[in-house]
């Protein structure tokens, strides 16, 4: 061979060496972003909608209304209705106040005509009459509570009742807010202002872009090499011929095998029966969704 030709090879060779290539790995596949589809949880117009693709946003944030006028007014009705049932409400110790007087009245016309009874100025009749007033204006009195009573029980029942729905309309209200369940980007946006959201209507898709996970396939002795919590080596293609290296930290094993997926393996590798690992890896914005990554297992 010519010393020209040599010289050739030898400078291809370290030029692969220096660009990275794939300088052997344990496992290979793509890199996966945690995706929450945001959904409409009330019914009626989006009359607000701010997130936009590429938007960052945090958990609990809202993000858009949808419109609240019907469940407003239904909101005003049922607290009309709630304060004139509960003016309803009896005060039992004003409504039986009369008759306690008149009981009272009869009992100290009771002990005076006693006293005449005692020294023979009056009959034992009149006594007798006004011991049966009493016990008429008891009875009365008696009846008269658990009339007022039974009737307040009712109103408080009334009361809860609409309680109840003014909570439930309330609820509904709230949910109307879009609000975003997690913190991260807006991968993808569904709707615009001025559409109708039905209950459960995907609206937006939102992902955690800062922490992705590397979901790669090893096959069964790979597979005792690894455990949950381990720290691997991850590459993500940088450029042409180039790797970026990151730390990651192995967070799932599948206990189940399956055939090799066919988008990342040669023809004879499909036939193999591997095992899917999910790599927690920190992003520093060079990541993609859908980039091909590959994993080594290095010796603790």
């Amino acid at each position: 061979m010519k010393p020209s030709t040599i010289l050739t090879l030898c400078l291809a060779a370290v030029a692969t060496a220096c660009g990275g290539g794939d300088g052997g790995h344990d496992a290979s596949g793509v890199f996966e972003a945690t995706e929450v589809t945001v959904s409409a949880r009330g019914t009626g117009e989006i009359v607000r909608l701010d997130a936009e693709e590429g938007t960052t946003v945090k958990a609990g944030q809202a993000v858009g209304q949808i419109d609240t006028v019907q469940l407003s007014l239904k909101k005003a009705e049922l607290q009309a209705t709630l304060r004139a049932t509960g003016s309803r409400r009896y005060d039992v110790a004003r409504q039986v106040a009369a008759l306690r007087q008149q009981i009272a009245t009869q009992r100290r016309e009771r002990r005076r005509y006693e006293k005449l009874v005692e020294s023979n100025a009056a009959n034992r009749k009149q006594l007798d009459d006004i011991d049966a007033a009493i016990a008429t204006l008891n009875r009365q009195l008696d009846a008269q509570q658990e009339t007022l009573t039974q009737g307040n029980h009712s109103v408080s029942a009334q009361v809860e009742a609409l309680q109840a729905q003014l909570a439930q309309v309330e609820d509904r209200i709230g949910k109307c807010a879009i609000v975003s369940p997690v913190s991260g980007t807006v991968l993808a946006k569904y709707a615009e202002r001025g559409e109708l959201a039905a209950e459960g209507r995907s609206l937006l898709l939102v992902g955690d872009l800062q922490r992705m996970h590397l979901r790669a396939y090893v096959d069964a002795p790979q597979l005792t090499r690894l455990k949950i919590g381990q720290q691997v080596e991850v590459y993500a293609d940088d450029g042409e011929d180039g790797r970026r290296k990151y730390r990651g930290t192995v967070e799932w094993i599948s206990d189940k095998a399956e055939f090799t997926p066919k988008t990342i393996q040669t023809r004879d590798e499909r036939a193999n029966l591997v095992y899917a690992v999910k790599v927690a890896v920190r992003n520093d914005g060079f990541i993609k969704r859908g980039m091909y990554g590959e994993m080594k297992v290095t010796e603790n």
